[in-house]
């Protein structure tokens, strides 16, 4: 079942952020602390836009979802304001001179620091953005693709004029997917960028 995010749901965005998070598979051995992937890449777009999260649901529980941001810019303004000033004050920034050595815990804690931010030129055409996560029992039977056109109707239902997000450029099966949705190539480079013209 592919249904509308739910406050409850949370911490199953947590789980599946996690448990997807090394390329598509578990990344729980990897981290020591089990919520940093969710902070940075799943947890907020939950609770400022709702109504932009999608949840892929079976009598197991949540294994997928889709979340998303209107307006990049914007988000990326409350998210300055609202959630990571308390999360820098529990997670050190990691010394940048040391980067090499750092621990995949220390890699997410430097992006609570330092953001990532599109640049201006990206989001003049593609303000939105997203991002999808499945469990691998939900792969390959049409959620994907479910999730995804729940997403890009609430985006259009909501004036967006174009979306974008990132996949890791090793991840072919991925690529293939999205490009099978229709989604074109932006940028090149070990992030690839794809996106999708809305109106």
């Amino acid at each position: 079942m592919i249904r509308g995010y739910r406050p409850g749901d949370l911490r199953d965005l947590y789980r599946v952020c996690l448990q997807t998070g090394r390329n598509g598979g578990d990344a729980t051995p990897l981290y020591r602390d089990h919520k940093l992937l969710g902070h940075v890449h799943a947890a907020p777009y939950a609770l400022f836009e709702p109504s932009l999260a999608f949840v892929a649901e079976d009598a197991a529980g949540v294994g997928g979802y889709v979340i998303g941001a209107l307006d990049s810019r914007a988000f990326e303004q409350r998210m300055e304001a609202e959630w990571w000033p308390p999360l820098r004050l529990r997670h050190a920034e990691p010394d940048i001179a040391v980067r090499q050595r750092w621990t995949r815990d220390e890699q997410i804690a430097y992006l609570i620091h330092e953001p990532l931010r599109p640049d201006d030129e990206l989001i003049a055409d593609f303000p939105s953005h997203l991002h999808i996560d499945l469990l691998p029992r939900f792969q390959g039977g049409g959620n994907g693709r479910r999730l995804i056109a729940a997403q890009l109707a609430a985006l259009r239902d909501r004036g967006s004029r174009g979306v974008h997000f990132h996949v890791n450029a090793g991840n072919r099966r991925a690529l293939g997917f999205y490009h099978h949705l229709g989604f074109t190539d932006l940028r090149p480079g070990e992030m690839h960028t794809l996106g999708m013209r809305l109106r």
